[in-house]
This record gives C-alpha cells, sequence and structure tokens, in this order.
C-alpha cells in the first residue's frame, strides 16, 4: 500500500489533497482486512462488497462510499499492473449510484460584489484582485493557482501555463483584463509583499506572495477567498471552485463548443464537461434555433 500511494504521488502526481484521501481510505480498508482477517492480496468479490456493506451500515454515504471503491479500485488495479495479484478482484465491482447534483454558478451580480470586496488600495488587495481575475478567467483549479510561477506566463502572447492532475499541462488564453490585473501586481504589489521578507523579487519565482512575503499554498488562497465571500456578503457555500463552475458555464452561453471547454478545463473525458449543458439550458435552446431544419 506505502508502495501504491508513493506511485499515485511521484509518477502519477496526484495532488496532496487526493494522496491524503487515497491513503486514508486505504488504511481504513486495512484496518477492516486485519479486523476480519482478510488476506488483502487474496480478497474476493464477495468480501470486498463485505467491507462496502458494513461502510454503509457506519453511515457512509454514497459519495464517501464511492471514494473509498475508487482508492481500492486504483490499489488493485496497480497491484495487478505491477503483477503483485494475478486476477483485479475489484474490476468487478459496481460503483453506488450517486445523486444528481448541478454545480453552482455565479450570476454577474454576484461577481460584482465578490470584486467590490477587495482593497485595491493596497498590495496584498491587489493581489486577491488578481487572484480572482485569474480564477474567472482561467477556470483554474486553486491548487493549479498556488503552482503558478512567473514563467508560467506569456506575456507576448498573453496565455497562462496551468499544471493540473495528473501532471498534465494546458495553455489558456487570458482576456486583456486578467492580463492586465496580473501586470500590476507582478510590476507594483508583489514587490512590495516581497520586501516584507527581507528578500528580493528574484529570490521567489511562485506569483502569489503572503503579506510575510512567504509564497501561498492553496489553502492560504483559499483563506483569502472565503474572507471576500464573506465581506461580500455571498452565501457560505462559494468557493473557489465555483468560479470554475462559472467560467465554464460561461463560455457554453457564450457559445463556445464542448469539445473547447473540455480543453480550457483540463478534464480527461467529455463527460465531465457536459455536466454544464445542464447548467446552461440555453445555450442548448439556441443551438437548436440556429441549427435545427424545421425550427
Amino acid at each position: 500500500m506505502d508502495s501504491f500511494i508513493q506511485y499515485i504521488s511521484r509518477v502519477q502526481g496526484l495532488s496532496p489533497q487526493t494522496v491524503r484521501a487515497y491513503r486514508s481510505h486505504l488504511e481504513a480498508y486495512a484496518r477492516w482486512c486485519e479486523k476480519e482477517h482478510v488476506e488483502g492480496l487474496r480478497v474476493s468479490v464477495a468480501e470486498l462488497r463485505g467491507y462496502l456493506g458494513d461502510r454503509q451500515r457506519l453511515g457512509d454515504a454514497p459519495r464517501t462510499l464511492a471514494a473509498h471503491l475508487s482508492a481500492i479500485r486504483s490499489l488493485y488495479r496497480w497491484l495487478n499492473i505491477e503483477e503483485i495479484i494475478d486476477k483485479d478482484p475489484a474490476a468487478a465491482l459496481q460503483s453506488p449510484k450517486l445523486p444528481s447534483t448541478l454545480p453552482i454558478v455565479l450570476s454577474a451580480s454576484q461577481l460584482d460584489l465578490l470584486f467590490d470586496a477587495v482593497d485595491g488600495s493596497t498590495p496584498g488587495g491587489v493581489r486577491d484582485g488578481t487572484m480572482l481575475e485569474l480564477l474567472i478567467a482561467s477556470g483554474a483549479r486553486i491548487s493549479e493557482l498556488a503552482r503558478l510561477c512567473l514563467n508560467d506566463f506569456d506575456c507576448s502572447h498573453k496565455v497562462l501555463r496551468l499544471l493540473g492532475k495528473g501532471s498534465k499541462e494546458r495553455i489558456v488564453p487570458l482576456y486583456n483584463k486578467a492580463f492586465d490585473s496580473f501586470d500590476i501586481y507582478v510590476r507594483q504589489a508583489r514587490p512590495v509583499l516581497l520586501e516584507k521578507a527581507h528578500c528580493s523579487q528574484s529570490d521567489s519565482t511562485r506569483l502569489f506572495i503572503s503579506g510575510r512575503g512567504r509564497p501561498m499554498d492553496a489553502a492560504a488562497l483559499r483563506r483569502r477567498f472565503d474572507l471576500l465571500v464573506r465581506k461580500a456578503g455571498l452565501p457560505a457555500g462559494i468557493t473557489p471552485h465555483t468560479m470554475r463552475h462559472t467560467y465554464a458555464t460561461e463560455l457554453l452561453e457564450g457559445g463556445a463548443d464542448l469539445r473547447s471547454v473540455q480543453e480550457l478545463l483540463g478534464h480527461s473525458s467529455l463527460s465531465a464537461t457536459q455536466i454544464y449543458t445542464h447548467v446552461s439550458p440555453e445555450r442548448l435552446r439556441t443551438a437548436i434555433h440556429q441549427a435545427h431544419p424545421r425550427a
């Protein structure tokens, strides 16, 4: 199990949050195997179903069960590929049926309230404004934003390079307002923030710098975002990922095709992107009126 965790972390490049979740789920499974005297490398499909059944009786929701099953499936798939086991016992398991939930999307007025909560008169406020602009301009995950370095921006072409899940790289064009916000932050606010750590601008290549002059991780950026949400008086359920949902929905409503949105979001399959067609029924209605010969 430890070797598998190292594999998904170092080779597959999964995020630290995903790696921690997988480790937690697999440790729970290992404890169950020990308690039930189940040999993990010779487990049967019936025993795996028994584990999931026990978790369900403990009160696990369908999404939690699906997360445990995903970790177990990945482990046994890797064990099979590495020829540690002859047959993958988890391949026959079906995922629990999950309730269909549509992503939360911000309205134009809510976006305005969020940006109005930024204090642009301070270096930290300029940084926060740039964080919001890049979230809504690129559809980046907060973890991707935290990893950004100065050389991830191509200033001549106004494009941004993002490193997503599984270390997959994608290039996202930025509109002028977002790039201008980045440019002002880098030239004016970021050097001031770096001075607080008694270092020059060249001493750190990370884009986002804290009030103490240190690079900000995803948790620190998330705290700044949550603070702005509270200041704006928006619902507490709004997260940085809401900006990603809003980005995708706005693109589709503006006429972008699904394949392009999939590429911009860094989705490995089109099915992950298709949920936004349910959020944006107006786009589908427009497509029917424009393309159907009887419309």
